[in-house]
């Protein structure tokens, strides 16, 4: 039982939190330029999880997941799989914290793309999908057109991820308030999957991952704004 795994997305040029294994689109401008709609979404620091009908999937899809931290999804996933047909959805897993702590959170799972039959579904697709199966997606930040200035594009990116989010992060270790991990832009439209580098692209912050190896020992379910919502459990 296997599933192709999430595209690697690369980072812009000026994306401060690439490091020597990331991988980098220095042509994103002409990339950019090929599109009708972009729309610019919040990253969010959570595990990278598929859903599909071969069941629940972590970020290298060799088998279906097993881990604690996806317990409450995988029972979500048995109420909705006969539903998914050939859908893959892709989401943010929140239930564990990891680098950052989030104060305002009212789910711990956000979609933030979906894959079917040889494609990317356009942004509208995967929030109309998200919601029939009762998921948010993640924070939408902005949609815009074909930006026309490459420097107040990227200045642009700067101001956007200078606030602290939709979800209020902290710093898991310090409690000190923190901004947003970064931001993801991506093709509106549907896109084939042998182009994906070139309609997904990443502004990260530098330095935003703190955790270790040994994460998973110790690892905490993170909070909600209420408690005991819909699809979730209270007892960690």
């Amino acid at each position: 039982m296997q599933s192709a795994k999430y595209s690697r997305t690369y980072h812009y040029p000026f994306s401060p939190g690439a490091t020597g294994d990331d991988r980098i689109n220095h042509d994103y401008w002409s990339d950019i330029q090929q599109l009708k709609t972009i729309v610019h979404t919040e990253k969010l620091d959570g595990e990278n999880n598929c859903m599909s009908k071969l069941g629940v999937f972590a970020r290298s899809h060799a088998t279906p997941t097993t881990s604690p931290w996806t317990a409450t999804l995988r029972q979500f996933w048995h109420r909705v799989k006969s539903d998914l047909g050939d859908l893959e959805v892709f989401l943010e897993n929140l239930y564990a914290i990891h680098s950052l702590k989030y104060q305002n959170l009212d789910s711990h799972f956000y979609v933030f793309a979906i894959r079917e039959s040889g494609r990317w579904l356009g942004w509208e697709e995967v929030k109309f999908y998200a919601s029939k199966i009762d998921l948010p997606t993640v924070p939408e930040i902005s949609v815009e057109p074909t930006p026309t200035d490459k420097l107040l594009f990227e200045k642009q990116i700067g101001r956007l991820v200078s606030g602290p989010g939709a979800f209020a992060p902290v710093d898991a270790f310090t409690g000190a308030p923190n901004t947003m991990e970064g931001i993801v832009t991506r093709n509106a439209d549907a896109f084939p999957l042998d182009n994906f580098a070139g309609n997904v692209f990443k502004w990260v912050l530098k330095g935003h991952v703190k955790t270790d190896e040994h994460w998973t020992r110790n690892w905490k379910r993170a909070p909600l704004k209420w408690e005991g919502g819909p699809n979730v459990d209270t007892h960690r």
